[in-house]
This record gives C-alpha cells, structure tokens and sequence, in this order.
C-alpha cells in the first residue's frame, strides 16, 4: 500500500511540473484568438512571423484553423522550423523537407528558383514529402540558419562582391532591419523599391539583415517601360485612379487621371487561357486566396482584386518569370508590385486590358 501510495505521489509530482512547464512555454509567446475571416496567412503578416512558425508553434500542419482557435504566436526571431542540414552533398547542402513546405517555399528559403532544386535532385513534377532529403545547390544555401521571414540572416552568393557605390547627393545609407523588405524601405522613404535596387546594383529583391543599402532621393530612377506608357482608351472617364494592363508589353500601369505613377512587368494569361480584353473594376478583394482550377490548386496567393469572374491581379510565390505570359488568365504580378496596388487601389477602381 506504502508503494503504491508512493507511486502515485511521484505522478502527480510529474503532471504538475510538466503543467508548471507547459504554462511557462505559452506564458513566454503571446496568444492570438482566431476571428472570423481569419486566414493563418493573414495572422502571420499581422504579427510578423511566418506561418511556418505559427505551425511549429502550436503543433499542427496544414492552412487549417477555426474562428475562436487559440494560437500561440512564437518570437518572429525564432525559426519556424529546424534549419536544413548542413552537410555537403555533391554539389550543394542537404534540406529536409517540413511538414507544409513546397518546392516553392524551400526556394523561397533558399533565395534559389525552385526549378533550379527540381533540377538538382531530378524531380519529374513539383510533388515533396515530409523527411525527404532535398539536394539545393551551393550558390542558393543560405550562410547560416533558414530565415523566418522576407530577409536572409546572411547575404546569399548573388550580393554584391564590391561594396555599394558612394551615395550621391541627397541620398541617404539604411541598415536594413529584421523583417524589412525592399517595398517596405521605400515605403518608409517615399521611394520606389526599384530605385533602391537600382542605385544598389541589385540583381533581385534578396537583401539581409544588416546589409547598408543607400537610398536615392525620391526623384530617383525607377524601372523605365519598354517604352512610353500607352495612353487610355478613349470614350471613358478616366480622372481618378486606374490600372491599364499592356498585354502586348507584359506591363501594368497605374496613373492618376493621365500621369503614371507606377508600373511593373506581370505576367498574363497563356494562348490556351488567354487574358480578357476590355474595361473592367475591381470588384472583390482578398489580402489572401486559394486559387483552384484545371492543373493548379494554389493557397495563399497574396494580394488578389478580382476585376471579371475568376480573372484577378494578385502577387506571385510560384515564378518569378515576370514579362512573359505564364498564367491561366489572371495577371500574375510580384508580390510587393501586388501589395502596392492593393493599397493603392480599392473596390471600382477600373482595370483597362489592352491587346
């Protein structure tokens, strides 16, 4: 009677230090209540951490969460998931693919378009599984652990090998911070990003944490056009903001009666799914949305204004072949170009397609 007296002493002592630990480990991560319409993609740009992090978190894989879910929201500095194994393999570092994560994704990760991994490891289709050993080439491994957001923690193979050019008048030199973006520094400075990866040298949109990035007076170069932007079309009233989508240059043009205030190359529909032509508004609009249709299921896609039935302008995770038709329809846009326009625009802002 004495032994089991004990034994059961012993337990409760167990349940009561692994309770006492459990509710230290919530205390030291804020907790979020799921709300209606929530999406794990919009919880994640709302806190700043990946949902990779949120995932690992809380224990769970998958998009899937319920309105009054509690979830705990980890430290963004902390990673989302185990950093890839380092060792060396013929021609590259060993990744172990996570629970939730793409070829897309692990590209991402990487800095690396993911065809350059389903070359590496001779991938027929785009399929992965958990605890697969993926081969990612030495010029896409990152210097130290995965980042958990936009910016890689060390400066990957295509930084620049000199240092950035002297900042001419009216420029300024920013330390880029944790979490920071290319579109989110020119936000704070009132510059296109292009100008800042312009005047950078910069070869994409890559840049990491404690890079010196000089930044142009706001009457810096932006990416030009192919060539002078078309003007709308006649018979419409056009006095306030619009898009005017070139399928001819692959360019979408954003103007403010008749002055251009940005633009940026897309990528339109394919001849077999060919874009619609004509005047259009913006009628429903998604921060994030699950895309499905013949050959695709994509979740997430960032930045969606539906102008025409299932035709929409929205960000892309998946290519980053800009300025050559890829898409089933839909005007497929960089993702930052796609936020921009998101917030630049609103519901009936027109959407001009021109041949």
């Amino acid at each position: 009677m004495a032994r089991l007296h004990k034994a059961a002493t012993v337990v409760v002592l167990v349940v009561l230090l692994l309770t006492t630990l459990i509710g230290t480990a919530a205390a030291s991560s804020p907790a979020y209540v799921v709300q209606p319409g929530d999406t794990l993609y919009r919880i994640s740009l709302k806190f700043g951490v990946s949902m990779d992090a949120i995932r690992a978190a809380n224990g769970f894989s998958g998009d899937k969460i319920f309105s009054g879910q509690n979830l705990i929201i980890p430290d963004g500095s902390a990673p989302a998931s185990p950093p890839a194994d380092t060792g060396n393999s013929a021609g590259g570092v060993v990744h172990v693919v996570q629970a939730g994560e793409t070829l897309f994704t692990i590209g991402l990760k990487y800095g690396l378009v993911w065809t350059k991994i389903q070359a590496a490891n001779g991938l027929a289709g785009t399929t992965v599984y958990v605890g697969q050993r993926l081969t990612i080439p030495v010029n896409g491994a990152p210097a130290g652990p995965a980042p958990t957001n936009d910016t890689p923690a060390a400066p990957p193979d295509n930084s620049p090998t000199t240092p950035p050019p002297t900042p001419s008048t009216g420029s300024t030199v920013h330390i880029v911070q944790r979490g920071e973006t290319l579109h989110k520094i020119g936000l704070l400075y009132g510059v296109p990003w292009p100008a800042i990866q312009q005047a950078n040298g910069l070869a994409n949109t890559i840049i990491w944490v404690g890079q010196s990035l000089i930044i142009p007076a706001s009457s810096g170069v932006t990416t030009p056009p192919a060539s002078d932007p078309p003007p709308a079309p006649a018979g419409g009233d056009f006095a306030g903001r619009y898009f005017l989508v070139d399928l001819s240059e692959q360019r979408l043009y954003a103007y403010e009666g008749d002055t251009m205030v940005r633009t940026t190359l897309i990528s339109s529909g394919t001849s077999s799914f060919p874009t619609v032509v004509g005047t259009f508004h913006v009628y429903l609009r998604y921060v994030s949305a699950r895309m499905r249709g013949p050959g695709y299921d994509l979740p997430n896609v960032p930045y969606t204004m539906y102008f025409y039935k299932g035709y929409g302008l929205h960000g892309t995770y998946w290519h980053s072949n800009f300025g050559t038709p890829m898409s089933h329809g839909c005007v497929n846009m960089p993702t930052p170009e796609a936020e921009w326009a998101f917030n630049w625009s609103t519901y009936g802002t027109p959407v001009i397609v021109v041949q």
